[in-house]
């Protein structure tokens, strides 16, 4: 069974840097995603980017693209969330998680299709 941990979390200033780490232990799914959603304050979570476990395609919501870079380690047990030019609408708890079935690219925003979760990490960030 797969256990996701995430770290990296913390308090920026906005306009500043940060990059999340997702931690898997055990085998994940080849044809399935590593991805990353957020929940900011009082609203619902939300898709922000994910990752192939397959071939290493990557996505993200619109809200972060040319800000955001999620990747993964060579030995693909770590996936990052690279977090530039933050802004404070960027706070929020931010969780990784994978599935224990396969995912379609066309759903992998879906987060009902995902059944593990880390715990979270909080990114705060000041304006």
């Amino acid at each position: 069974q797969v256990q996701l941990v995430e770290s990296g979390g913390g308090l920026v200033q906005a306009g500043d840097s940060l990059r999340l780490s997702c931690a898997a232990s055990g085998r994940t799914l080849r044809h399935s995603f590593m991805s990353w959603f957020r929940q900011p304050p009082g609203k619902s979570r939300e898709f922000v980017a994910a990752i192939s476990l397959n071939g290493g395609n990557t996505y993200s919501a619109d809200s972060v693209k040319g800000r955001f870079t999620i990747s993964r380690d060579s030995a693909e047990n770590t996936v990052y969330l690279q977090m530039n030019s933050l802004k404070p609408e960027d706070t929020a708890v931010y969780y990784c998680a994978t599935s224990s079935g396969p995912i379609s690219r066309l759903v992998v925003a879906h987060q009902r299709l995902y059944d593990i979760w880390g715990q979270g990490t909080q990114v705060t960030v000041s304006s």
